[in-house]
């Protein structure tokens, strides 16, 4: 298997019969989304949430309660990702491959923006992405900055770190920049102890990558700030994917590009 060539539906048919591993290079030129499904009387609040957080939390689309597939997901949300994270008054619980049992009639799944969208440009460009050449998840980190509150819910911005080439970081921030729908251009560039990052090898989710000589740490908004966020506001029950174990889309990641 090479998942460089899969279409969109031939990846989540191999989640589907339990393939679990990070997503970072399957279907390239497909969109990928973060999921975060949340129960009906708690989904305005986090429709409020990602309103006034559009940088870490860009939506790409919002079901109806109790729906298992998007207008940008063909497939099935509870059975076509290759991992998930159940959360239940705040608490991480339990993290399994398929969670068809748990779903319910009063859940309604937000699809989020990811920069994994953006890697096949950079890719394209010419600039490194060196989680998909170790073949490892992308590292993240809870950040210092609180994200705007709304209702219920609050927590910190979440980053992913990519290392990049000092002579490359214009070109990295240029190339993201016209994907705003699936976080954009970085959030900060250098040093780590500016987002209140201690230790770049001790990542809270992912895996941590090395910092080269001649390369500089880029920070970018990351999807799992609502996974944060439901962690600090213990709303009744959640799922969300597992970091980095995206929903595989089927819109060409050219179709959140803007010139």
């Amino acid at each position: 298997m090479n998942p460089s060539e899969l279409t969109p539906e031939r990846a989540r048919a191999l989640f589907r019969a339990g393939l679990e591993t990070p997503t970072s290079g399957f279907a390239p030129g497909y969109a990928q989304a973060n999921l975060i499904a949340l129960p009906r009387e708690a989904a305005f609040d986090f429709l409020l949430f990602a309103q006034r957080n559009p940088k870490p939390c860009p939506i790409l689309d919002v079901t109806e309660p109790g729906e298992v597939s998007a207008s940008v997901f063909g497939g099935d949300l509870r059975t076509d990702l290759p991992a998930y994270r159940v959360y239940r008054h705040g608490e991480l619980t339990e993290e399994r491959t398929d969670v068809t049992d748990l779903w319910r009639d009063d859940l309604v799944a937000f699809l989020i923006g990811c920069s994994f969208t953006f890697e096949t440009p950079l890719l394209e460009a010419g600039v490194p992405v060196r989680h998909i050449e170790a073949g490892t998840n992308v590292a993240m980190y809870r950040t210092n900055r609180e994200c705007r509150p709304a209702g219920r819910f609050r927590g910190p911005l979440v980053v992913s770190m990519r290392p990049i080439p000092a002579d490359r970081v214009a070109d990295a921030v240029r190339v993201t920049s016209r994907y705003p729908a699936v976080h954009g251009a970085p959030v900060h560039v250098g040093d780590p102890a500016g987002l209140g990052i201690a230790d770049l090898s001790r990542p809270d989710y992912g895996d941590p990558v090395e910092v080269g000589e001649g390369e500089i740490p880029v920070f970018w908004a990351c999807g799992v700030t609502p996974q944060a966020a439901v962690t600090a506001s213990a709303p009744e029950f959640a799922i969300g994917h597992a970091p980095g174990h995206m929903a595989v889309t089927d819109v060409r990641d050219s179709f959140y590009q803007v010139p």
